[in-house]
């Protein structure tokens, strides 16, 4: 296993077993780090390094009068927020990507952000989603579900975006298509969504995503898959690699939220393993790695993390959900790592409170 891959795995593994011989290298998750929002749900950051040293986090956020599922799916935004350190915690800034309208593909909803520098740019790679309907508000809450017209819809428009800017600060310019849509009779048929890119030296990206593609009764759609789509540059066109995917029920297993970086060694990802078939765990997390963003193979040793948490509090606690890994990486280095993350016993239905939280790395 490589160097980075051993840091990353000490790091965010809280469950301490013969194996591991670094545990006191493991620090402890800040209890007033990361990023939370009174009056709305928070999920999914993505962090980078500002030209003034100044840490810039894009997270989603949508108003807590909508249940967290699926209330995401059709009314959330993305904001930005700022600290002078990694661990925060993180001042609300401004909304980067914000509602523009149904008749945009992402007009009513953008989710998941991946934030990359490239060079003097600065690229916003998201989810976003529309629906052709009145807006959800409190006076007719009751008529909204997963089942309502609203997610019916906003679950089959969703799409991976991208906005670019100069500045971490904005303003960001989005396209008004997709990067990548779906294509039938594949595993992404039925929608596309959380982009996880990496951008190489040359300029060319690798890019992860999520797919569904539709069930035999044509309406439905199925089980998560994660696909893999390479362009020359940033700008595109994205082409996806196969109609094969990386993962699946029917490949390795099915996982969700993979985040890619890169050091001298090669490519790594970290995942969630949706059903446990990797882990032996469902929700935990998992590692692999590549050579090139194509080819992945799970590490021997594939346990990246649990939901158990130790705080600076002295405090270990169980959280109701860990998910959306990122890693920050600094001089080629990872040094941090965020989740998005739930309270209460499990079960986003369960949940009374979401905040972006964060775990550093203790350097030697």
């Amino acid at each position: 296993m490589f160097k980075s891959l051993f840091c990353l795995f000490f790091l965010v593994s809280t469950v301490i077993n013969a194996q591991n011989k670094v545990s006191s290298a493991l620090s402890e998750a800040p209890v007033k780090g990361g990023f939370e929002m009174e009056g709305y749900w928070v999920w999914g950051s993505s962090v980078v390094k500002g030209n003034n040293g100044i840490y810039h986090m894009y997270a989603s956020r949508w108003p807590k009068f909508l249940p967290f599922h699926p209330g995401w799916m059709i009314a959330s935004e993305i904001v930005h927020a700022t600290s002078k350190t990694p661990e925060g915690p993180y001042k609300f800034q401004d909304v980067a990507l914000g509602t523009r309208g149904a008749q945009f593909w992402d007009g009513r909803s953008s989710h998941n952000p991946k934030v990359v520098k490239y060079k003097d740019t600065y690229i916003l790679y998201y989810m976003g989603s529309t629906h052709p309907f009145e807006e959800v508000t409190e006076e007719n809450i009751d008529e909204f579900s997963l089942q309502s017209k609203w997610c019916i819809a906003g679950r089959w428009n969703k799409r991976i975006g991208m906005a670019i800017s100069k500045s971490p600060d904005g303003p960001w310019e989005r396209y008004d298509t997709p990067i990548l849509a779906v294509k039938p009779n594949t595993f992404y048929s039925y929608l596309t969504s959380n982009p996880s890119p990496l951008i190489k030296e040359d300029g060319s990206v690798v890019l992860l995503f999520k797919g569904r593609n539709y069930k035999d009764d044509g309406i439905s759609n199925a089980d998560m898959s994660i696909g893999v789509a390479t362009a020359s540059s940033f700008v595109g066109p994205y082409t996806v690699v196969r109609d094969t995917p990386l993962f699946s029920t029917e490949h390795l297993g099915e996982i969700e939220d993979p985040h890619i970086w890169s050091d001298t060694e090669g490519l790594h990802m970290v995942a969630k393993d949706q059903r446990g078939k990797i882990t032996g765990v469902a929700g935990d997390g998992l590692l692999a790695h590549s050579k090139d963003g194509i080819q992945w193979e799970v590490d021997p040793n594939p346990k990246a993390y649990t939901k158990l948490v130790k705080w600076d509090s002295g405090k270990t606690t169980k959280q109701g959900q860990l998910e959306r890994p990122f890693v920050l990486v600094e001089d080629n280095v990872p040094t941090h790592i965020f989740f998005a993350t739930m309270d209460g016993p499990g079960g986003f239905s369960k949940g009374s409170k979401t905040w972006n939280m964060v775990i550093p790395l203790a350097q030697k």
